[in-house]
């Protein structure tokens, strides 16, 4: 499906955001914005600009006015002609955001596209509340949330203990019931355990993989971490630690068990550093 182009009206111009390349797009007295990845909607709404939003993904479900608006469909399988239905003319989307095609469809229809900056730390929120917030013409709002944002980061990192034992934390990832994995490095929990004070208990590959009873067992977890939806999925915390090899863990043994929303979590949205704050305090690692 293909957009018209607009004409006769001032062209939005993003020098300073990360724009795809293609034929600017015009811009009305009131932007309409889709945001696609919860934790860009989450921004746009801590900048006061949740009401140009004219859509979402469905992982947009913070704060409860988000669940409201129209959905496009998962971040990363998007129909470029589910978002061009709701006529945007702006799309701010989050780094792994696609697929690829669905993204050039939308570059090809002229809609002004801003790509998030990919990581999990505090600098890439950083840099994804500045982004939004210059694509949004707040970028004041935008320095001001990124100080608040890192202030509140840095008051929290100087409350954590790290030891020369920090504890053995497992995150097990199980919104299908058939499919359990475990976090390896370069993943958003790997990054919320060790800001909090933990160690990834899982060592020696990247991303994730699917839970083995010999892997959980050698790595022998103190803690085990989760989301929310996760035990929901698979039938609640006894269900949780029948999963192979769990029982067997330190933690599986003292039920020791931490979970949350998985927005929250691994968004990396603007509720980072209470989450950090949150696992700390669970670790015993808060001071």
């Amino acid at each position: 499906m293909s957009a018209a182009p607009c004409t006769g009206r001032r062209a939005l111009i993003l020098a300073a955001a990360s724009v795809l390349p293609g034929r600017a797009l015009a811009r009305t007295s009131a932007p309409r914005v889709v945001c696609i990845g919860g934790a860009l909607t989450e921004i746009v709404y801590r900048l006061g600009a949740g009401d140009r939003l004219v859509g979402t993904d469905t992982t947009s479900l913070y704060p409860e006015a988000a669940q409201k608006t129209p959905k496009v469909g998962y971040a990363r399988q998007l129909s470029s002609e589910g978002v061009l239905s709701l006529a945007p003319t702006l799309i701010i989307a989050s780094a792994d955001a696609g697929p690829p095609a669905a993204l050039e469809q939308l570059r090809a229809a002229g809609v002004a596209l801003v790509r998030g900056a990919a990581g999990h730390d505090l600098e890439a929120l950083l840099k994804n509340v500045r982004q939004v917030a210059r694509a949004l013409d707040l970028a004041q709002r935008g320095e001001a949330l990124a100080r608040e944002l890192a202030d509140r980061w840095q008051a929290v990192q100087s409350r954590i203990v790290r030891g020369t034992e920090a504890p053995r934390v497992l995150f097990v990832l199980s919104h299908v019931a058939n499919n359990v994995q475990v976090s390896g490095h370069g993943t958003a929990a790997h990054a919320l355990i060790e800001a909090a004070g933990g160690a990834n208990a899982m060592r020696g590959f990247t991303g994730y993989r699917p839970l083995t009873a010999e892997a959980v067992v050698s790595a022998a977890p103190q803690a085990i971490v989760t989301t929310a939806q996760g035990v929901q999925a698979l039938g609640g915390p006894d269900r949780l630690l029948a999963q192979p090899g769990l029982a067997l863990t330190p933690a599986g043994r003292t039920r020791r068990i931490f979970a949350a929303d998985g927005l929250y979590l691994l968004g990396g949205g603007p509720r980072l550093p209470d989450a950090v704050q949150e696992l700390a305090q669970f670790l015993g690692t808060w001071a």
